[in-house]
């Protein structure tokens, strides 16, 4: 008999501090219905999710006879709250589409999971109930999250299992698809899965939560060599703080297999190791002085190696708005030689840099119209190098095999520093994205992204970790935690407050 699965994906990574979500956001990057998601799943670099494809592909290399109920598939850069307007519309639609499919025999939903509505702290668990009432609790309903995600008891209680992905930078959305259909057919093989969830008051920042290396790394690694035989899944969900939600916070998640015992053993087991590392979740930063020091040092002595910095504090993909001028006013003063500075992003300036045309000079004003208390702005002379239409497909890291429309783009200079201008909000986590200025990112001497962590990933080929530095600025993902003023994060919480004292839970 054929196996019929709805696929829902509704992903967003809310920062509290950034302007609301709208629709525009989704329409900007992807918002698919129906048989629109077929088709898109068709072409050779689709804008769906990583995570919808790969789901697919496994269920089809199963050689299982099923069929693909395509429902809503929704993602946006992320960003502030989600209107709650567009998130109750989105999810009426998704309900219209599960009670339409009629009998399903499970649900597989993409979701980032640190989602935050104007009106609801916890919207992703507010769509896995209403999968919920239409399916029944029998049906398997299994979710992927990123390890960025801010998982609430609810969350876990509404779903069979949840898999968060493994590694950061995020290159592994694919097999955490993947892992979820081999559950999905395990369950229907017979398998009871049991979930077990504790939440450990670490929200770090999300610079010291790399998984190459350090104290993530090592967390992540301890419990994969727990899985398999009884235990399922194991997923350590980092959180993202900037949120500023109640369910903020490091979330370990154990699921077995029909036996619940081991499940709650594994989980107090990590729990109690993450919070007796607690103090290794620190990490400084270089000052704005002393990377322009750097980037001035490596234009007048081509001996040294080339380095890339990352505007951590400015990071569109934690929901900044990518258009902080401070890099920028400090390298063009300093004329630092060699140097590319990117994406910033400003619609204004790329519109009058494809005015002008490849050759001609402009006063470029930035943050002409700045919406944030860090929209500095700034006037610079430019002359334009390079036009494009923005329109790339990612080749390395988390945009891999993905189509990206970053709208009109500018490749602009000042003395000795090119600027790569963007018109739509995205990091600058692939090389592609400087590639597109036809520029060979081998040659350029310092090379500064507007990205928190991805860029690694992206930008590996170029640069060992010796050659990465974060620079310390102001913006709206600062990874220095005293910088806002919270709200609904609930406190004490490691390692904004030091004396936080907590002890695991016995389950």
């Amino acid at each position: 008999m054929t196996k019929r699965v709805a696929i829902l994906g509704f992903l967003l990574e809310s920062n509290n501090f950034s302007p609301i979500t709208t629709e525009a956001d989704y329409r900007r990057r992807c918002y698919l219905e129906g048989d629109e998601i077929l088709e898109e799943l068709k072409r050779e670099a689709p804008r769906t999710p990583s995570e919808i494809l790969g789901f697919k592909t496994r269920m089809d290399e199963s050689g299982i006879d099923w069929e693909l109920i395509p429902c809503v598939v929704a993602d946006a850069e992320p960003g502030g709250p989600i209107d709650q307007a567009f998130f109750d519309a989105t999810l009426a639609k998704m309900r219209g589409y599960l009670e339409q499919a009629g009998d399903l025999d499970g649900v597989y939903i993409a979701s980032h999971g640190a989602m935050r509505a104007t009106g609801d702290w916890d919207p992703d668990a507010s769509m896995y109930a209403m999968v919920r009432d239409v399916i029944g609790p029998d049906v398997p309903l299994i979710a992927t999250l990123d390890l960025h995600t801010n998982v609430s008891a609810r969350m876990a209680e509404l779903t069979d299992v949840l898999v968060s992905y493994l590694t950061n930078p995020h290159v592994d959305q694919r097999e955490r698809a993947a892992e979820s259909a081999d559950i999905m057919l395990e369950m229907w093989s017979g398998m009871k899965p049991h979930q077990v969830f504790i939440k450990v008051p670490i929200a770090a920042p999300t610079v010291t939560l790399l998984t190459a290396e350090g104290p993530y790394a090592d967390l992540i690694s301890y419990g994969q060599t727990k899985t398999g035989g009884d235990i399922l899944n194991v997923s350590i969900t980092a959180g993202f703080i900037y949120s500023d939600s109640p369910k903020c916070g490091m979330s370990v998640i154990v699921s077995s297999r029909n036996d619940p015992a081991v499940a709650k053993a594994l989980a107090e087991d990590i729990a109690g190791r993450a919070w007796a590392d607690r103090g290794r979740f620190k990490k400084d930063l270089t000052s704005l002085k002393s990377a322009t020091e750097l980037a001035v040092a490596n234009g007048l002595d081509r001996a040294r190696p080339q380095i890339i910095m990352a505007d951590v504090a400015d990071n569109p993909g934690g929901g900044a708005s990518g258009n902080t001028t401070f890099v920028a006013k400090a390298l063009t003063d300093a004329d630092a030689q060699g140097a590319f500075i990117g994406l910033m992003i400003d619609a204004d300036v790329a519109a009058k840099a494809h005015e002008v045309g490849v050759g001609g000079s402009f006063q470029a004003e930035f943050n002409a119209n700045g919406g944030t208390e860090f929209d500095d702005p700034l006037s610079l002379s430019m002359t334009v190098e390079k036009l494009t239409d923005g329109q790339i497909v990612g080749r390395r890291g988390i945009l891999r095999g993905r189509s990206v429309s970053l709208g009109p783009c500018a490749l602009l200079r000042a003395g000795g520093v090119l600027i790569g201008i963007a018109s739509h909000r995205k990091q600058c986590a692939d090389p592609a994205m400087v590639e597109q200025f036809d520029l060979d990112i081998a040659s350029l001497r310092t090379v500064v992204v507007k990205s928190r962590g991805h860029f690694r990933a992206g930008f590996d080929e170029y640069f060992t970790p010796d050659r990465v530095y974060e620079i310390d600025c102001k913006g709206l993902t600062s990874p220095v935690l005293s910088n806002f003023n919270w709200s609904d994060l609930i406190r004490p919480v490691y390692p904004l407050d030091e004396e936080t004292s907590w002890s695991v839970p016995k389950l």
